[in-house]
């Protein structure tokens, strides 16, 4: 049978020898006795959770973190006996599918708790659970108070729930916030360990985090980002390896005489006569559309800039000064920028993003074609 990545040209290749790289430095840096909850949300920042599941496995991941139910799902499909844990939050009426599948579920309410205990009763399980406490994020969780540590320790005596972990998100607004947000969840733990409260695992500290701040690593990371050659941190240089290289080949070639427009609208017309490659990717692909006039593909070694409005599913390079360039010949979207390729770093400040964006909304259509020596 022909593979998926033959069936088209415009394609992700994952070096898996990069990501086990980057996941060795983050082992290495955290030490023995911090485990590592390795973050394959968003389809693996676009790198494809199913493909790099086994490699992140391989390297002693704790855990494999996912932000939705549907995420951990499809991951629990495929690797029936893994640890994995939804970051998100799961509706009461779907917690079932978490407790039958054996998923780690975060929760901050107590009515969440009881409900999810009573559905691991009537299946004789045990429900793993991580507690998330809001420090300043305010996205998920509830602020740490009396009431909050009155509703953990009732979670605590219900019979069919684990109460594995706790945990919080730093908003990395400043060293000074980042601190009081740490110094109030350790305060908020020390209450509940107080009260008989343990905790297996305590984690707050992302990609960032993790490198940036070694006093906040407690004995549990999540590192996302950093697994896959993005770097958001600069207190060291930690060799990490970009992991994705976006491909696709060249579809037809066009002569514009001078003057001539092309694309949506004529927002770009050739200032010479020019040769133009119709390439098979667009927005549909998650290229950014903003990307006009500002973005670039290397096809045989030079640099070749894309020229009007990117479609949904083509766009246009101008590859006139391309030496013996050919139909089918190899384009570059994104690569590593030893030849010269745009990196995920610059294709994000060209479209006034972060670089988790730009990894994360390349979709499923592109397949994803897998490396390793």
């Amino acid at each position: 049978m022909t593979k998926k990545e033959e069936l088209r040209d415009t394609k992700v290749i994952v070096d898996l020898d990069n990501i086990a790289h980057n996941m060795k430095l983050i082992d290495d840096l955290t030490g023995p006795d911090v485990a590592v909850m390795a973050v394959i949300k968003a389809n693996g920042y676009g790198h494809g959770s199913i493909g790099i599941a086994p490699v992140l496995m391989e390297s002693g991941a704790a855990y494999l973190a996912v932000a939705t139910l549907t995420e951990a799902l499809e991951l629990r499909e495929a690797y029936p006996d893994y640890p994995l844990f939804i970051l998100g939050h799961t509706p009461d009426r779907l917690l079932h599918f978490a407790a039958e599948q054996d998923i780690t579920q975060t929760i901050f309410t107590l009515s969440q708790a009881e409900k999810l205990d009573e559905i691991a009763g009537k299946l004789q399980k045990k429900a793993k659970v991580h507690i998330k406490v809001d420090t300043g994020f305010h996205r998920l969780g509830q602020t740490p108070s009396e009431s909050f540590a009155e509703e953990i320790a009732k979670m605590y005596r219900l019979k069919n729930i684990e109460v594995e972990g706790i945990f919080s998100h730093l908003a990395l607004a400043g060293a000074e916030e980042d601190e009081k947000q740490y110094r109030l969840f350790c305060d908020f733990i020390q209450t509940l360990e107080d009260r008989g409260c343990t905790f297996k695992y305590k984690h707050i500290a992302d990609s960032i985090a993790t490198v940036d701040y070694p006093q906040y690593r407690m004995n549990m990371v999540r590192p996302g980002a950093v697994l896959y050659g993005m770097r958001g941190f600069d207190s060291i240089d930690l060799p990490i390896r970009q992991a994705m290289t976006f491909k696709t080949a060249i579809s037809q070639l066009h002569a514009i005489p001078k003057g001539e427009g092309l694309s949506y609208d004529y927002l770009w017309k050739a200032q010479r006569d020019s040769l133009i490659a119709t390439l098979p990717f667009g927005y549909a692909d998650g290229y950014p559309r903003n990307m006009r006039d500002k973005g670039y593909v290397i096809v045989n070694g030079v640099k070749a800039p894309l020229v009007g409005v990117i479609c949904m599913d083509q766009c246009m390079a101008d590859v006139t000064d391309v030496p013996d360039v050919c139909c089918g010949m190899e384009a570059v979207i994104y690569g590593d920028g030893q030849d010269g390729s745009m990196t995920i770093a610059e294709a994000a400040e060209l479209a006034e993003t972060n670089k988790n964006d730009i990894i994360a909304r390349i979709t499923a259509r592109p397949p994803r074609q897998y490396i390793r020596k």
